[in-house]
């Protein structure tokens, strides 16, 4: 028997000014997050069209998180760095204008990668068949309908796209043997927790890495597998990222592994 009809949501902040600020940040995050489900519609949709600005649109976006994203991992690879070698350095060195110029680089350079990819779509003219065999605007089924000669602006799109992606992803990879290098003067549990805090960040590089050197590391033509190697990014990718991220925190594995024990109780009853 309980008098509570209804409880009442403090919410994330009290302030009137912060949560109007909120309001809008939240809302931007839902409306894109609501944009991408395009392909789910187009599956039941009988005829599934777009119009050219929105194909621009569309590849524009594509590219400024792509490149925006790798910013981050690479900012993320730098701060396992400072966090493993230089640990009494560390607020001085990744402090919070450092932090504020790495989210503004990524934005930057986002934006700069995306914008480069709407210089080469706009130079090409477009004038039938309109079709394109995928459920996205990209860079290479763009280029098949394309009625000019790509034969010397596939290169320099590889170049921009899977160039970047493979010298990125050497980048790490290299930022990762020295970290690895230095835990030889750590302590077996100063190794097992820098290799924990490193484990969540090298998954997700991989996952991202892998399939982009795959689409733009090649000669610009369409294969049988593009399709779902894009699903992989767009939906299953940005999926599992929270997944890796959360499960790193200790409270969560605490839960975890409090739940797992229970649900076998549960099974051995």
């Amino acid at each position: 028997m309980s008098n509570v009809t209804e409880f009442i949501l403090l919410g994330l902040t009290q302030d009137p000014h912060l949560q109007k600020l909120l309001f809008v940040v939240c809302l931007m995050i839902y409306v894109i997050t609501l944009a991408a489900p395009r392909m789910i519609y187009d599956l039941i949709s009988e005829k599934s069209t777009i119009s050219f600005n929105g194909c621009m649109t569309q590849l524009f976006a594509e590219h400024f998180f792509a490149a925006a994203e790798i910013i981050l991992l690479i900012s993320m690879a730098y701060d396992r760095y400072v966090a493993i070698c230089k640990p009494l350095h560390y607020m001085t060195i990744m402090s919070r204008p450092v932090c504020v110029f790495l989210v503004g680089a990524a934005v930057i350079l986002g934006f700069i990668h995306g914008g480069i990819q709407i210089l080469f779509m706009a130079q090409l003219p477009f004038c039938g068949p309109n079709i394109i065999d995928h459920f996205m605007c990209d860079l290479i089924p763009l280029l098949e309908l394309a009625c000019t000669d790509t034969h010397t602006l596939g290169p320099l799109i590889a170049a921009n796209s899977g160039s970047l992606c493979l010298l990125i992803f050497s980048m790490l990879v290299a930022s990762y043997v020295v970290i690895l290098h230095s835990l030889r003067n750590h302590s077996s549990e100063g190794r097992r927790k820098a290799l924990s805090t490193c484990a969540s960040h090298v998954t997700v590089v991989v996952l991202f890495f892998l399939p982009c050197s795959y689409l733009y590391l090649r000669p610009m033509t369409s294969f049988p597998t593009d399709k779902a190697v894009t699903v992989f990014c767009t939906l299953v990718t940005p999926m599992l990222n929270p997944l890796i991220y959360t499960l790193r925190n200790e409270e969560v594995k605490r839960v975890m592994k409090k739940l797992w024990g229970q649900m076998g109780k549960a099974g051995d009853m």
